[in-house]
């Protein structure tokens, strides 16, 4: 969306690094892992969301004149850097788990395989793009399975600025929203673009009434009336069922006509507001409700019986108000020196133990339940490892050793996540629509079972290690207590 270039878009001390591998002529080619350590807003699972912006990001790396200048002026670059980065472009390879993907905690979304300076420069944007789209993407899904569908994205205003409204629209309408009010997103990605009016409409005429009819006339294809702006029961449904009453008289067959609720007890008056119009003969009405909803306020409102046929969903969707901020972390796997053949693991050790990183160069295989379809678990293993799904395949949980599980050949089924994006600092991905991102997400989500979608204490998909990368963990591990 935005007008200026995206290569300033990184931490400053990325440039710093990228300096002091110039200067000391450091020419290892390295393995970084996009991963994430916890899933947001207490959810089973994740959807990663993002890579189309990515690839725009790493095909327009380059430094202007401009940007060169600017960094001149910080007086901490020398000229013999600066007139490398002139001439920067990526080189390396990306690997990417595709976009709409269920995804969980630990495992690389993203995958850069270049040489040091260039992996290092990547870093901040990748992450800035991966964890807002995928926080977005995440929290509309479970706010649209709270609804059981029907959820609009509404959140522009409130969101952190027009490329957070924007993308975050995007990422939202992957992860479950049926359209957006946000017309640039339409324009831009080719979804459906949704709303009504706002009470401002109604106030500016004499009368609800008038207000109403007014929009009926210039929109009848799309009457969805505000019903709230001086007494729900008492003018705003009567008046609408008024107007729905002439359009009927008149011969307008409406595509889509109902009303919106945005204030109040939306269970009380969703469900008085149904009787009334189905008692004037109008059963086909929708009733829509916005007023700062979020999954669990959905969830509750359904319990109660709320006659609420579609969900305007904004601030709390928009920001992801519970959980702001995704996790994801960029880490160095593997580093390979110029001139040798194989990757040298490496690991990041912490007292805290979920901190400690899976080292190699790695790829990960999605285990399904052949006869559902359903995920059995997440398999993280290194580069180049093969499996048969005519064998039988033991996997054991990398933390709880003891818990093991034998699939017995037949009654599996494996897919590889991480497919090429860019080789060789070509891209080699071709992104599909955003409305193909959402269709292929409804199909990602349904592999997951009841059991991990549930909004609170969801039961968790297994993300384990294969026998070798496992040991070879334990290697570094046990090395690192003997120094």
């Amino acid at each position: 969306m935005a007008a200026y270039n995206l290569t300033l878009l990184t931490d400053l001390y990325e440039l710093t690094m990228m300096q002091g591998y110039f200067k000391s002529q450091s020419k290892e080619t390295v393995v970084f892992d996009v991963f994430y350590r916890t899933n947001p807003s207490g959810s089973g699972y994740a959807i990663t969301c993002g890579l189309e912006q990515v690839i725009d990001y790493v095909k327009g790396l380059s430094f202007s004149y401009e940007d060169i200048d600017y960094l001149r002026s910080l007086n901490i670059f020398e000229n013999d850097f600066l007139d490398y980065l002139a001439g920067f472009h990526f080189s390396g390879d990306i690997y990417a788990i595709p976009e709409g993907t269920v995804v969980f905690p630990r495992e690389p979304l993203l995958k850069v395989i270049a040489p040091i300076m260039e992996a290092q420069l990547v870093e901040t944007a990748i992450l800035n793009i991966i964890n807002h789209q995928s926080l977005i993407a995440t929290k509309a899904s479970r706010v649209s399975y709270a609804a059981g569908g029907g959820v609009m994205e509404f959140g522009l205003r409130r969101a952190q600025g027009p490329d957070a409204g924007t993308y975050g629209a995007r990422a939202a309408v992957i992860g479950g929203c049926t359209g957006t009010s946000n017309v640039l997103t339409g324009a831009m990605f080719g979804v459906p673009v949704q709303g009504t009016h706002a009470h401002s409409w109604v106030m500016s005429f004499p009368d609800e009434y008038t207000a109403f009819k007014t929009y009926a006339n210039m929109y009848p294809d799309a009457c969805i009336l505000l019903v709230d702006t001086y007494d729900t029961l008492k003018q705003g449904v009567p008046n609408a069922i008024r107007v729905f009453q002439e359009m009927k008289e008149e011969g307008v067959k409406s595509k889509l006509f109902g009303i919106r609720l945005d204030s109040g007890d939306l269970a009380y008056l969703s469900k008085k507001a149904r009787k009334m119009l189905d008692d004037a003969g109008f059963p086909d009405a929708i009733i829509a409700a916005s007023s700062d909803l979020d999954e669990y306020l959905i969830d509750s409102l359904r319990t109660q019986g709320a006659q609420i046929t579609s969900w305007g969903v904004g601030t709390n969707l928009i920001t992801s108000a519970d959980c702001p901020a995704f996790g994801g972390v960029y880490k160095l796997a593997a580093v390979k020196k110029e001139g040798e053949e194989e990757f040298t693991a490496k690991i990041k050790i912490s007292e805290n133990p979920v901190k400690i990183t899976n080292p190699g160069n790695k790829t990960i295989f999605r285990i399904y339940d052949k006869a559902t379809g359903k995920i059995r678990a997440d398999l993280i293993c290194l580069a180049g490892e093969t499996y048969d799904e005519e064998k039988d395949l033991k996997i054991f949980d990398p933390e709880a050793t003891w818990k093991k599980l034998t699939l017995k050949a037949g009654t599996y089924t494996l897919r590889e996540l991480l497919v090429p994006v860019f080789l060789n600092g070509q891209c080699v991905y071709d992104s599909p629509a955003t409305m193909d991102i959402k269709k292929y997400c409804e199909g990602e989500l349904a592999t997951l079972w009841d059991e991990t979608r549930r909004l609170v204490n969801p039961q968790e998909v297994y993300v384990d290690l294969s026998k070798p990368l496992y040991d070879l963990k334990q290697e570094l591990l046990n090395a690192r207590e003997e120094e």
